[in-house]
């Protein structure tokens, strides 16, 4: 069994909650989605067995916070995956699944070893996608087992109905999971910033706790 991994690098996470701290990045190759507003293009890739991941890994020797496993997606190879988590796991590596919400059977699959969910949320208007709303529901529901927050991409185009489907999804199944808006690193403007306050304000009457998270790797021009 072999997984295609274009990365394998130790840098600090530039999205959501867990900003700031330092982590290995488990960067998988391929994607299911091709939103709009995608900032990664991956073109070439490694093949990895699992133990020879975990060996790679245990190289590092500082001390982190986590291990990210990105993407791409990284369960459109969920045995791989499955297999790789097992391993880090059972090694006392953290485990954190950054992944697009749209694949619940994968998650399904590895969600045992799995210690932290970051769920992206695809709002259609800020994709320019079709809705993957049953998908996320049902991802969403999975994923609330563990330690999971919610992601959502903020565009010039994002369209409220779309962010107010998103709020009523954490209300049905986790009200205590935090929904990041992160703006559009190409879109940055004065619209922009009076969109995201409006945004957390209509999500916090809600009694949904919103954070406005830029990517702050790009900003400080961080890996």
């Amino acid at each position: 069994m072999k997984g295609k991994i274009a990365e394998i690098f130790e840098s600090i996470q530039g999205e959501g909650i867990y900003l700031g701290e330092k982590q290995l990045f488990v960067r998988l190759f391929g994607c299911n989605l091709s939103c709009k507003y995608c900032d990664t293009k991956l073109e070439c890739f490694r093949e990895y067995e699992p133990q020879e991941l975990l060996e790679e890994l245990k190289r590092y020797r500082n001390h982190y916070h986590s291990v990210s496993f990105t993407g791409g997606e990284p369960l459109l190879q969920k045995d791989f995956l499955k297999e790789a988590l097992r391993l880090t796991s059972e090694h006392n590596f953290k485990n954190y699944l950054e992944t697009n919400g749209t694949i619940p059977g994968n998650l399904e699959d590895v969600i045992d070893y799995v210690h932290i969910v970051s769920m992206d949320v695809k709002l259609p208007s800020s994709t320019g996608l079709e809705h993957f709303w049953e998908q996320h529901r049902e991802f969403f529901k999975i994923a609330s087992r563990k330690e999971v927050f919610v992601k959502a991409v903020i565009c010039n185009d994002t369209q409220d109905k779309d962010i107010m489907e998103a709020v009523r999804m954490i209300k049905e199944t986790n009200r205590s999971a935090v929904l990041v808006l992160q703006p559009n690193t190409f879109e940055d403007s004065r619209q922009m910033r009076r969109k995201l306050r409006r945004i957390r304000e209509r999500c916090i009457r809600h009694r949904i706790t919103a954070c406005i998270i830029p990517q702050m790797h790009k900003i400080t021009w961080m890996r």
